[in-house]
């Protein structure tokens, strides 16, 4: 037996909990995030600085941030490995509910250790508590628990073994994986107990490939091969369980053109005959063009968000679904045949399975590679313009050149997360890492820190805009202070430019959306000098020329440096990706724009598809 806190205790377990996949071991927490206070500075604090065991801290600006580099962390981890955070109790408990959505909308693990409210109720109320006149047992910690995919409170040190085994099972379970939550009352954290050894002991997680059912792959062998123009949609899933190479062996092998998601992009890597780039709201006419002819839509890994879809309009409405996905709640969305496993099992399986098939007709592969080659053009001319302020694609484009083999570019939110999709030519899995399932403003810098800590080899160009910037900077003295080098590419172009946009397509006139005086003039802001001052190298490129010195300079350098540009607000300089986001307009309105944008609206409407044929 050992005598130990409470907090000195889950610090000691976490230091010894490792995964495993494929026989490669990966240590599963890669450090603490986390910020103090008196809910958990004289527990998790304190056990912290004595410990001797190999679980870095690193000192966060902002908890909701901390959270985002956590989940970037395991994202770039391919779910492998995490961080783990800690506040205060208030505030800085409720600041992580924010990362904790994201982070569980993206199926991406991340451990969250909020201090709670005395267990012993003795000093009732302290300070920051939310006094609940239901019940005494509540706090703003309850709050976590619908976007959390475990929630535990430790009342007693006899419940910590059972919440900790729990929580490590759920992390590691790639089906079920998302944010935890142990709450750890102040008090508590700091009360001691005699734990037994065998909690301390080194922990190995085995991360499972569970393969499909045999008379899944048989029914669904049987559906493609009846297929004449398949088109596969490659999500998120595929790059975390590393089933890019599989993907590619069974589109080679049967010829079968790939359309990727956001978080797919890069699963094929750009060049490659059969990558027909982005889908749905935010893809290429190339692979748009494809779906919406496709009489098979084989899905791998994805969710089917909205913009995946384009709000269930891309789809010809008699296409069937089979739908390989590690979790039956999403392989059953579109009324799919389920084909529940691994992906990269699942793929090898169906490689066998379709045996003798020969694919589909050469003219629709043809046909396919006469769509890119449109799309390129489109693409290339959108990197070639220039203009004062620069065209937000020639950014893109500039970065994309600079970013090479090794780089990896980070986005979240505004315009930009839609051009990327659209434009971004990726290397292969990992050089593109956009969070679009809660397109989370303020992800941006924080994310970035997380990728590069989990791959410093590699390059880290984050793109950010001036909205999200202000929303989440601080993050910026994080990596200066921890030595972390990022390039931040600031895109200012006055306000929300995508929000500007729908605003403006919806009959709302762009309310709200740009940082102006009353009278109409600029803000007197320089966040050039903003960043400046929170120690980052900044340079000012004014031309596109000018942007690619400053990235070479950028790669060069040792330290953050933050590549501040200007971009017109008004101008949408990215090819149109010929598809359709529902985001519903006034059905009364006042004003001609708003009465035009209902009548569009109503069109659109009529190219919706329940999707509930079955798929046999």
């Amino acid at each position: 037996m050992t005598q130990l806190t409470v907090a000195q205790a889950v610090v000691r377990f976490l230091a010894q909990q490792w995964s495993e996949r494929d026989g490669v071991e990966h240590r599963f927490f890669g450090g603490v995030c986390g910020i103090f206070g008196h809910g958990n500075v004289a527990g998790l604090g304190q056990a912290l600085a004595t410990s001797t065991e190999d679980l870095p801290y690193h000192l966060s600006r902002n908890e909701q941030a901390m959270v985002h580099t956590a989940a970037a962390y395991a994202r770039a981890s391919n779910r492998l490995a995490t961080l783990a955070c800690t506040t205060s109790i208030g505030p800085g408990a409720t600041n992580m509910i924010t990362g904790a959505a994201g982070a569980t909308i993206n199926r991406l693990p991340v451990l969250l250790l909020p201090g709670d409210i005395f267990s012993t109720r003795v000093a009732g109320p302290v300070l920051q508590e939310l006094e609940d006149q239901r019940s005494y047992d509540i706090s703003v910690n309850d709050c976590f628990k619908p976007v959390s995919r475990y929630w535990d409170r430790i009342n007693r040190p006899e419940q910590l073994p059972s919440a900790l085994l729990a929580a490590m099972r759920v992390l590691t379970d790639p089906a079920e994986t998302g944010a935890v939550t142990l709450a750890l009352p102040q008090d508590v954290q700091a009360e001691a107990y005699d734990w037994p050894d065998e909690l301390f002991a080194r922990r190995v997680w085995h991360i499972p490939r569970p393969g499909p059912e045999r008379a899944a792959v048989f029914r669904a062998a049987q559906l493609v091969k009846s297929a004449e123009r398949p088109l596969i949609v490659a999500g998120g899933g595929t790059i975390y369980s590393e089933a890019t190479e599989q993907l590619r062996i069974f589109a080679e092998t049967y010829g079968i053109p790939v359309a990727e998601t956001q978080a797919g992009k890069g699963a094929l890597p750009y060049g490659h005959p059969l990558a027909m780039g982005a889908i749905g709201a935010t893809g290429t006419t190339a692979a748009n063009a494809l779906a919406r002819e496709a009489d098979l839509i084989i899905g791998v890994g994805t969710r089917y968000s909205d913009f995946t879809t384009a709000s269930r309009t891309i789809f010809a409405p008699d296409a069937r679904f089979l739908n390989l996905n590690i979790t039956a709640f999403d392989a059953a969305k579109l009324s799919g045949m389920q084909l529940v496993a691994d992906a990269r099992e699942g793929l090898a399986d169906l490689v066998e399975a379709f045996a003798g098939w020969s694919g589909p007709p050469d003219a629709y592969r043809v046909r396919a590679a006469e769509l890119t080659r449109v799309w390129d053009a489109a693409v290339d001319h959108a990197y070639a313009l220039e203009g004062s302020p620069l065209p937000q694609s020639a950014v893109i484009g500039a970065v994309n050149a600079a970013a090479g083999d090794d780089g990896v570019v980070v986005c979240a939110a505004g315009s930009m997360p839609g051009d990327l999709h659209k434009l971004w030519r990726p290397s292969g899995p990992g050089s593109y890492h956009v969070e679009y399932g809660y397109s989370c403003m303020g992800y941006e810098i924080a994310g970035g820190l997380g990728v590069k800590m989990a791959a410093p080899e590699r390059e880290v160009f984050v793109m950010v805009g001036d909205g999200s910037y202000l929303m989440m900077s601080q993050e910026l003295v994080t990596a200066i202070s921890e030595g972390i080098k990022l390039i931040v590419v600031l895109v200012d172009n006055s306000g929300f430019a995508s929000i500007g946009r729908l605003s403006e397509s919806v009959g709302a006139e762009r309310l709200g959306t740009s940082y102006r005086h009353l009278d109409g003039g600029p803000l007197p802001v320089d966040l050039a000098a903003n960043a400046a001052s929170l120690g980052a190298s900044v340079l000012r490129p004014e031309s596109v020329s000018d942007l690619r010195k400053a990235l070479d300079a950028a790669r060069s350098a040792s330290e953050t440096t933050v590549i501040y540009v200007r971009t017109d607000p008004m101008a949408d300089d990215a090819p149109t990706s010929e598809a359709w986001w529902d985001v519903p307009v006034a059905a009364v309105g006042t004003t001609d724009a708003t009465q035009a944008a209902r009548e569009t609206y109503e069109v659109n409407k009529l190219s919706q598809r329940p999707h509930i044929t079955p798929p046999g």
